[in-house]
């Protein structure tokens, strides 16, 4: 690819906005723009000077319009950008979650049989890693809608039998994030494509799971044998279509539904609206810099509550690491409808959260 001239880029900003003057630097080149009606026209800008390796940001001064154009830095290529680092991910992941899925078939079968470990373990991957990879799917759909290059997804291999198979997946952007709409999709698509399939798997669990009597439960209990898992809305919702669980019966998570407990409690985080997570792309897109920090905090608070303390003091420790997320135009305001979705993503979170039973009625 030939390096543009000054002249190539100042003829493109030309063609697209009305220019009121132009600075030109060694290193950037500095318009000021008199146009009320920016937003679309930045993105070809943006789009076109992407393609030509060069990066326009928008930015704002008293009641005057600037645009900075540098060159595009130089992306140093990292070990994840290896194509085989996802395939080799992917395979561990699945190994580690069909090891789990086995002995945990294997223990309920201890209670009550609900199908051969091989069997049930390839049905658990098939769910578990279907929520992950539907999620990842729907933000790779999102950015390609936006035409921004991303990587394979990289999923997270985690502990089997004694802690959770798998910690999640997660994709790389190659490409620029022009504005909040654009942020606020690609961060949206992935936990509700996601939640789609975990309702879904949370049914076929809820159906798998049986039902053992409640004085058997509480001996299993007392033994260490059992722990209470605290249960989103959706879950319950899930029991109470199959009229499982009482007063007087306990339900013992098949490793269906478990694959749907994680399926939830991941797209509770994500919806947080904290650091670089979903959640917290979509709090930046609509609050801006200031009040995403104080969401930040917020959100680490009601994970303390939630006893999830590990994963508040993660994100402290990230946030104050990690870049904020901000768009190359940050100053057109998102949309109404973006606007109104994020208030439909609240009660989505609060639906997917593991609350413990003091909070339900």
């Amino acid at each position: 690819m030939t390096e543009p001239t000054q002249e190539e880029i100042i003829s493109i900003v030309y063609s697209i906005f009305d220019v009121k003057d132009v600075l030109v630097n060694p290193e950037d080149l500095q318009f000021k723009i008199d146009d009320n009606n920016f937003k679309d026209k930045f993105v070809s800008l943006a789009r076109q000077l992407e393609f030509r390796n060069r990066v326009a940001r928008l930015e704002k001064s008293s009641d005057e319009m600037f645009i900075f154009v540098t060159k595009l830095p130089q992306m140093k290529r990292k070990w994840l950008s290896k194509s085989w680092i996802p395939r080799i991910l992917f395979a561990v992941t699945v190994a580690m979650v069909l090891i789990d899925g086995y002995y945990r078939t294997d223990f309920v079968n201890s209670l009550s049989f609900i199908g051969e470990p091989t069997q049930m373990s390839v049905l658990y991957a098939f769910s578990l890693i279907g929520i992950l990879g539907v999620h990842e799917s729907g933000h790779l759909i999102a950015a390609r809608k936006h035409k921004i290059k991303t990587t394979w997804p990289f999923f997270i291999p985690g502990v089997p039998v004694f802690g959770i198979p798998t910690f999640g997946a997660l994709i790389q952007s190659r490409g620029l994030t022009i504005n909040r709409d654009i942020l606020f999709d690609i961060a949206i698509a992935g936990p509700i494509a996601g939640l789609i399939i975990a309702i879904i798997v949370s049914m076929f669990g809820a159906y798998t799971s049986p039902e053992i009597d409640a004085m058997l439960a509480e001996e299993l209990f007392n033994e260490s044998q059992l722990i209470e898992m605290n249960e989103p809305i959706f879950m319950i919702a899930s029991l109470a279509i199959f009229d499982k669980g009482g007063s007087d019966k306990e339900v013992i998570m098949s490793p269906l539904l478990f694959a749907a407990w994680l399926g939830f409690l991941i797209t509770f985080l994500n919806l947080l609206p904290a650091w670089q997570l979903d959640g917290g792309h979509m709090a930046r897109a609509l609050f801006g810099r200031k009040w995403h920090k104080i969401a930040t905090y917020a959100s680490m608070g009601v994970l303390a509550v939630l006893g999830y303390w590990f994963m508040a003091l993660f994100i402290l420790f990230l946030s104050t690491r990690s870049k904020d997320a901000r768009p190359l135009d940050d100053i057109s305001p998102l949309s109404k409808n973006r606007k109104r979705m994020f208030a439909v993503v609240v009660v989505l979170g609060f639906l997917c959260a593991p609350l413990p039973s003091t909070i339900l009625p």
